[in-house]
């Protein structure tokens, strides 16, 4: 009888003081904001030259339009050693699959990651998302344009994440990730108000790095990410929309 009190409480009480501490995934149907670009697997994890060497267990294929709840190539540390794994884009804590009432995180605040629902990941669970950009959408709902966001040299993106990497299980998001956002600067935040934290390359090392204290961390992400010069956007077609939808026409550029 107890441990049913004990339970009742722990959902009714405890959760909801967890729940402001997390940026929420909306169903895919609804959810347009959560996209990237990883249409060249290989180069991502091969040009980049912050690592003298990574081993690579992914079998992820090429895709132009990588959506939350999909398993996409993450870097971490294992055992001092860059690694890279498919892992599930979507993350949600052991306690949050046990209750059944924690949605999964795909997006987590910078101003956050120091709180106590990410406290364990910030510590040991710091990864990047190599990428070739994301798609925002501006507009109104019923008539909303896409934008692919990227490098202005076209160059691999360096997200920062947070992750849990493990075994495959039914519960999916427990060994997931989630991408770390900062609110937008300069022209970005005609796209959107949030973005990726894309960090340089001496940054990118640090990040993930075991010996860079949970403090630093937070600095990195706040300091040391991407400014919005480096960036450049364009329109695409609404086709990306549509998670089913692939090829490099998703991200030619369009007329609005």
């Amino acid at each position: 009888m107890r441990r049913c009190w004990l339970w009742n409480k722990f959902l009714t009480v405890f959760v909801p003081k967890f729940l402001p501490l997390i940026e929420f995934e909306q169903p895919l149907e609804a959810k347009i904001c959560g996209r990237i670009s990883q249409n060249d697997v290989f180069r991502l994890i091969t040009d980049f030259t912050w690592a003298d060497s990574i081993i690579s267990r992914t079998e992820a294929k090429d895709s132009y339009n990588v959506a939350p709840g999909m398993f996409r190539p993450v870097l971490h540390m294992e055992d001092d050693q860059l690694v890279v794994d498919d892992l599930h884009w979507g993350y949600r804590s052991a306690w949050g699959e046990a209750s059944g009432k924690v949605p999964m995180a795909i997006k987590t605040r910078a101003e956050k990651i120091s709180n106590s629902y990410w406290r364990g990941l910030l510590k040991a669970g710091r990864s990047i998302v190599l990428a070739f950009g994301w798609y925002e959408w501006t507009g109104e709902k019923g008539d909303k344009q896409p934008w692919h966001i990227h490098k202005r040299d076209l160059g691999p993106v360096c997200m920062a994440a947070l992750a849990n990497p493990g075994p495959r299980t039914d519960a999916k998001a427990l060994h997931g990730f989630t991408i770390v956002t900062a609110e937008a600067q300069g022209g970005l935040v005609d796209v959107h108000d949030r973005r990726p934290v894309v960090l340089p390359a001496d940054a990118a090392a640090a990040w993930p790095d075991p010996a860079t204290p949970p403090e630093m961390a937070e600095e990195i992400v706040r300091i040391a990410a991407l400014g919005p010069g480096a960036f450049a956007w364009h329109a695409v077609d609404p086709a990306i929309g549509n998670v089913r939808n692939q090829g490099p026409e998703l991200v030619a550029p369009v007329n609005v």
